[in-house]
């Protein structure tokens, strides 16, 4: 599998697509989310701000997000006393302007996604409501495993239900390697050995402190990143929810064989590039990246698994059945 080509969500808008298909994304941002771009923006207010959202997909969410942070910063400039205009028109040294960059593999159906920013343009224009600052949207096709703006360029990095992915399938657990280590497994499972599950573990350890490396180079000082991902409740790396949600998709994949209808060899040859991760295991790798990464929040929170249960609950780790963490 070529993950820059062909990892990517459902494209289009048909039934089963990732834009009719993503309110459990949508989900997945804790009440103070909304807070964070603005926590600071008063003192990072410059005539242009970059912000970026890492992998943005081709869905509705990425359009909230956009609008979040245009409120977020309206607001801020009005509290400041320099109110933004609303598109246009003479410009000062107070006039905070926005660049969106909308990043995801090369795979994405950005083509989608650009119909959609379109089409909140309109809608927007032909809505009354608060001026928000001039904003531009650009599209950037690229793994964020790797450098994707000049050093010390965005201010706010987002990224959300993303980095539980992995750049690649575990090293060590390539389909070319023989034999097959993880047989009849696609990610960790009761059956996985403890060497296999550290390859896993690894992979992850290996991608998130180059991910920490490549966005510290690229912050403005003082910059911010919100990240949310899914992850686990507690440290034993059989425990976690996509744990069990991935052993389901094994169980499905094995029966699929069984009835012919896919290869055994190429079952045995698969493992996700898929990695939840504890606070525990979070944390150390942000200290222990030296990077002098400091975390205003680091929050385990819970969602459930029907993505039309609208019910808000209480989000107990210990009542709720999907785990997620919330960094920034």
């Amino acid at each position: 599998m070529d993950i820059r080509r062909d990892f990517h969500m459902a494209e289009g808008e048909g039934e089963w697509s990732y834009s009719k298909n993503c309110r459990r994304q949508l989900s997945a941002r804790p009440g103070q989310w909304s807070r964070l771009p603005s926590s600071r923006c008063t003192q990072l207010l410059p005539r242009t701000m970059v912000v970026a959202d890492l992998g943005c997909s081709a869905g509705p969410n990425t359009l909230l997000f956009i609008s979040s942070v245009l409120s977020s910063i309206a607001a801020a400039a009005a509290a400041e006393r320099c109110k933004p205009p609303s598109g246009g028109g003479d410009d000062d040294d107070h006039h905070v302007e926005l660049q969106f960059v909308l990043n995801d593999l090369p795979g994405n159906d950005f083509n989608h996604l650009f119909r959609s920013v379109e089409e909140e343009f309109r809608r927007a224009a032909g809505c009354e409501r608060a001026p928000h600052p001039p904003y531009y949207v650009m599209g950037l096709p690229e793994s964020y495993y790797n450098r994707l703006f000049p050093r010390q360029s965005v201010h706010l990095f987002h990224s959300s239900y993303c980095l539980q992915w992995r750049s690649q399938e575990p090293e060590g657990l390539e389909a070319w390697r023989k034999p097959c280590l993880n047989e009849d497994n696609i990610y960790i499972a009761r059956t996985t050995t403890p060497s296999v599950a550290k390859l896993f573990q690894e992979q992850f350890q290996k991608d998130f402190s180059l991910f920490l490396k490549l966005r510290h180079e690229e912050l403005v000082h003082g910059g911010r990143m919100v990240l949310i991902f899914l992850g686990r409740k507690n440290e034993d790396v059989y425990s976690g929810d996509l744990n069990q949600l991935f052993a389901l998709v094994a169980t499905a994949l094995q029966s699929l064989v069984l009835k012919g209808l896919v290869e055994k060899e190429k079952l045995e040859s698969f493992n996700l590039p898929v990695y939840g991760p504890s606070v525990g295991e979070v944390e150390e790798l942000v200290t222990r990246s030296g990077l002098q990464f400091s975390m205003d929040l680091i929050k385990q929170f819970e969602m459930n698994w029907d993505p039309f249960d609208d019910s808000e609950g209480d989000n107990d780790v210990a009542s709720s059945s999907r785990t997620a963490l919330a960094v920034a």
